[in-house]
């Protein structure tokens, strides 16, 4: 099993107040970040799918910080949205956003932290090809989540037009921008502390 990024940066203490604390830290930090990623976005008139950088952020927390923390992090995410905090793309949110159209991705996000999670423990955000294959999967599982849900709202004839195509670019370039950074993320970590970084 490989530690994530998140479990290198644990404190190195006994106090369960410290790390209950650490703990906390990386649960709201990771929901203010998708949150924030959520409200950059653009709006195609032939799909009720925003273009969005919440895809991007949710397989990097999941990466991260695990399969558990990961998918916490994205459940801690929709509760709030649930609750009535605007955290959901355009500053929405509640029930009707996540039994809408988009709610099949908002679903998804949790699989894929998860996935992406569970992977990293495994060393598949240690080299640039793994680490691109990834995020490959988690997109995928947010697609199937996705597009399974959409497709009542569009139709299936439909559905590969308005949740899938106009994102697959914006995809491809966020897979490119994560296979740089986090192996790279680990050599820097590895040189800057002067030890092995592999387990």
């Amino acid at each position: 099993m490989y530690r994530t990024y998140s479990d290198v940066f644990r404190p190195q203490t006994r106090s369960n107040t410290y790390m209950l604390a650490y703990e906390l830290l990386l649960l709201v930090g990771a929901t203010l970040v998708i949150a924030l990623s959520a409200q950059v976005s653009i709006h195609l008139w032939f799909t009720p799918v925003p273009i969005t950088g919440q895809t991007f952020a949710v397989l990097l927390i999941g990466t991260l910080l695990g399969s558990k923390r990961g998918a916490a992090a994205l459940l801690t995410y929709l509760a709030e949205g649930l609750a009535g905090m605007p955290v959901f793309a355009n500053g929405t949110s509640g029930w009707a956003i996540l039994s809408g159209p988009t709610g099949g991705y908002l679903v998804g996000f949790v699989a894929a932290a998860f996935v992406t999670g569970w992977l990293a423990e495994r060393g598949w955000d240690r080299r640039v090809w793994t680490t691109a294959l990834a995020m490959l999967i988690g997109n995928i599982v947010i697609y199937a989540c996705g597009l399974t849900w959409l497709a009542k709202f569009v139709g299936t004839a439909h559905v590969l037009e308005a949740g899938l195509t106009p994102f697959l670019t914006g995809d491809a370039l966020k897979i490119a921008l994560a296979a740089g950074l986090l192996p790279g993320g680990w050599k820097l970590l590895a040189l800057l502390r002067g030890e092995d970084l592999k387990s």
